[in-house]
Order: structure tokens, then sequence, then C-alpha cells
């Protein structure tokens, strides 16, 4: 991407900086105008920061839940029917930090182990730790819990259908799917106009309801198409 950039627009200058580094330099003006040392930076494109291991200090941690955090959303919409609609997308999720706020979200999986999702703060999905096996990772894992988010498990809607995969040398067989549908958008735009605003694709995964993770790569998904009446 980086050399498209200098291909397509020499002028532009592009600059790397670690998450560290960014700690220690970037700024964010009143305006909402980013600094990174004396740049005005126009995008942010991230390389790394998909994995636990790539956030070394303190400074470096945290982001995914954030947005649950109440009050975030209000900072960027001001119609309260904007906000519930945004809000009514979003599930529970609760910080396991070393904290009392974390100390409670614990004390709450720990007595409804099945409704929550253990997730790891990382790029890509996977590694998820589902119901009653929670408490153990907590227990065990009760120094590093911080390096975890803890969601509301969703529960979509249970339907038959066939799921049809290359490698299998049987029929496919009837069975009960649950589908998670995701929507590509792009908006650009400043604090005064909206440019562009639509919706540029989608994906549609679909597994059995009975497994837990839900990976295409990993042979534990498939692809699949919508069909909207």
């Amino acid at each position: 991407m980086e050399f498209e950039v200098r291909k397509l627009a020499p002028t532009a200058t592009v600059i790397r900086r670690n998450l560290q580094e960014l700690s220690q330099q970037a700024t964010l003006l009143p305006d909402r105008t980013l600094l990174v040392g004396d740049y005005v930076v126009a995008v942010v494109y991230y390389r790394s920061g998909y994995d636990p291991s790539q956030y070394t200090t303190d400074d470096c941690w945290k982001v995914q839940q954030v947005l649950a955090t109440p009050g975030v959303v209000e900072k960027f919409l001001s119609e309260p029917s904007d906000v519930a609609a945004v809000r009514g997308m979003f599930t529970e999720i609760y910080s396991l930090d070393l904290t009392p706020e974390g100390d409670k979200a614990v004390e709450l999986v720990m007595k409804e182990p099945e409704g929550f999702v253990l997730k790891p703060q990382r790029e890509g999905g996977g590694n998820n730790i589902y119901g009653h096996d929670i408490p153990k990772v907590l227990q065990e894992q009760k120094e590093l819990r911080k390096s975890w988010i803890l969601m509301r498990r969703i529960r979509p809607p249970v339907q038959p259908n066939y799921i049809i995969r290359p490698s299998s040398d049987s029929p496919p067989q009837l069975t009960n799917v649950v589908s998670e549908l995701g929507v590509f958008g792009v908006i650009i735009g400043d604090s005064e106009n909206i440019i562009v605003n639509r919706s540029v694709g989608h994906m549609l995964r679909t597994k059995q309801s009975d497994v837990n993770e839900g990976g295409v790569a990993a042979g534990l998904g498939s692809l699949d198409s919508p069909y909207l009446i």
C-alpha cells in the first residue's frame, strides 16, 4: 500500500510508527486533528496491533470495548434517536482490567458462564472461550485477564439449511445452522459534510448451530448467500 500511495501521489508523505511510539508522539487536537510529531495525519493504516504480544506496555493497551462504554457514542452523535439506534446494535461488553469494575465482570460470568464469550483482543476472530470453560481460564490467568474482553453471547435465530463443502465425500445433510451477516460500507466526509456514504458489499458466514467457532478457513463455517424477501 505504501508503494502504491507513492505512485499515485508522490508528494504524499508516508510515515511509520509502532504502538509505543504513537503513545508518545500522537496528539489529538480539540478540533480532532491528529498530530504525530510534527506531521498532520490524514489516514491511519494499521500494519500491526492484531496480537496481544504487540502491545508491549500499558500505554499501548485497550480499545475493543470502548465504544460500548456509556457516553462514548454521544461524543460523535447528537441526536438521541441516532445514539439509541447505534447502541441497539451493541451487545454487552465488559472490561476485565484489574480494577473493581473488572472484578464485578468476573463475578458476573462466574454466576452465569453460559451467557458469555471470552474474546482475545486480537484481529481475525477465533480463539474464543465459551460457557463453562471461562471460569477455568480466568482462574488460571488472573494476572493476564486484561488481555481478554468479556462479551454477552449473541443467540442468533436457528434455521434448517444445507452446508456444502467441496472436501466432503457424503451428500449434504439438512442441519440446523446460524448465520452472521457483515455489511461493508465506506464513508468520506468532515465535521460539516458527508461526501460519500454507501454500502459496498457484504459477507454472509454460516455454521452449524451447535458449533462454537465458525472460521471458514478452519473448516468450521462456510460462505453463504443471503436471500432477502
